[in-house]
């Protein structure tokens, strides 16, 4: 059954870099924080979070989208025409929504991909835009923890504003697949960037942006951390895309901007993997929140909306798209709750679990956000509802880490 008002919980049992940043050990420090990360304190080190409090936060969440996302979200989706809400983004950051998987030393919370997809599903109900925004800076936290970049990211962490603990990454490509990569000198533990990236998410709000870059002689592609206020860099207008209007994206221009090299050269396809395994169950758990979002909506004008005198709920063809929706979002939360515990537990093939669930219920997500529109008939498309958000913002995020048909290619290829 669909709960209309209580959230899902998925359960689980400065920029001044230097060379010697990628070696040095990072200072052990702590934070004290908001509700949810006190609570998440009381799980020790090892705990991926256990019920209680998965849903303490799966409830901090759906409150703060209830509250700060719900009542703004046709404003909100204005931008890049409108203003950028940078207000609720610190209020997200204050509640250390984007320090879920970060560890302890590092100011985190140090819970798994459950936590985080607890949070973004309850997020993305409301408005997937920052929910894209909290996706991508976790997504670069995980590059530079896979590369061993954790002084860099020390400093990043101990920034007590969003716009510099955010990190820029073009997260829906995979740079492996579709190579949009800069150029880069890479030497003596410096690297110097030209050429282009296209589509850098947060590229334009974000202190840093986490850059793919092809180095001379090197097979593979390699990631260079850059202070997005350094010479060298431009940045083009926002841009509009087809969904996801606050997550805000630009296309970056280098010439001769100087950036720190994160891990070994040539190695950045590797990081990316190992990075994606994990985070594919949480870009699914902003298709699940979509889904359950679109869902609510028809299910309420179904009952409110009248014709010939009757609540068109009571009409057969209505019940059956909503019972379809239902279905499909009762799956989506099994396969999802599935992946997670076996990324937290690491249990032989997650990493091919985690991949799937991605793949079917962003899918899944598409046909739901579609039949939401279908139950509201013509008004489905207008901005006054959030129908038309949601079928544009379950396509884009289809395109997370990758276009679905090449990850669909990729995860056959590794079956062979």
């Amino acid at each position: 059954m669909i709960a209309q008002n209580e959230p899902a919980v998925v359960t689980v049992t400065q920029t001044s870099y230097s060379s010697t940043d990628s070696v040095v050990p990072p200072a052990t420090k702590t934070k004290e924080g908001s509700a949810p990360q006190k609570a998440a304190a009381k799980t020790g080190a090892d705990n991926q979070g256990g019920d209680k409090e998965l849903k303490m936060m799966a409830k901090a969440a759906n409150e703060f989208a209830l509250k700060q996302l719900a009542p703004n979200r046709e404003e909100n989706d204005k931008y890049p025409f409108g203003p950028y809400f940078a207000d609720v983004v610190q209020k997200a950051f204050e509640l250390d929504f984007f320090h879920i998987m970060l560890p302890e030393a590092l100011n985190g919370m140090n819970l798994g991909i459950s936590a985080l997809s607890t949070v973004l599903e309850s997020i993305c109900r409301e408005d997937s835009s920052l929910g894209g925004i909290i996706f991508t800076t976790v997504a670069a936290q995980e590059i530079l923890r896979q590369a061993g970049a954790d002084p860099a990211l020390q400093r990043i962490c101990d920034s007590q504003k969003a716009r510099e603990f955010l990190i820029g990454l073009p997260v829906f490509n995979n740079p492996g697949e579709v190579r949009h990569l800069a150029q880069a000198r890479w030497a003596a533990g410096q690297c110097t960037l030209s050429g282009r990236i296209e589509y850098m998410v947060l590229g334009g709000t974000a202190k840093q942006a986490l850059v793919p870059v092809q180095t001379p002689g090197a097979a593979g592609f390699s990631y260079a951390l850059v202070n997005m206020e350094e010479k060298g860099v431009r940045k083009s207008e926002p841009i509009l895309s087809l969904g996801l209007h606050a997550c805000p994206a630009v296309d970056v221009d280098f010439d001769g901007a100087k950036a720190l090299p994160i891990g070994q050269e040539g190695q950045g396809g590797f990081y990316f993997d190992k990075m994606a395994d994990r985070m594919h169950a949480a870009a699914a758990a902003m298709s699940v929140g979509q889904m359950k979002g679109s869902f609510r909506e028809a299910l309420d004008y179904a009952k409110k909306r009248e014709q010939g005198g009757h609540a068109i709920i009571n009409w057969s063809e209505v019940k059956m798209i909503l019972a379809n929706m239902a279905i499909k979002i009762t799956n989506a939360e099994m396969i999802l709750e599935k992946a997670c515990q076996a990324a937290d537990a690491q249990t032989p093939r997650w990493e091919a679990q985690s991949r799937a669930a991605a793949l079917m219920i962003q899918e899944m997500a598409c046909d739901v956000t579609t039949d939401g529109i279908q139950v509201l008939g013509g008004v489905g498309y207008m901005k006054d509802f959030g129908q038309e958000k949601r079928f544009r913002d379950a396509k884009h995020t289809q395109a997370l880490l990758g276009i679905a048909p090449a990850k669909k290619i990729k995860f056959m290829n590794e079956m062979l």
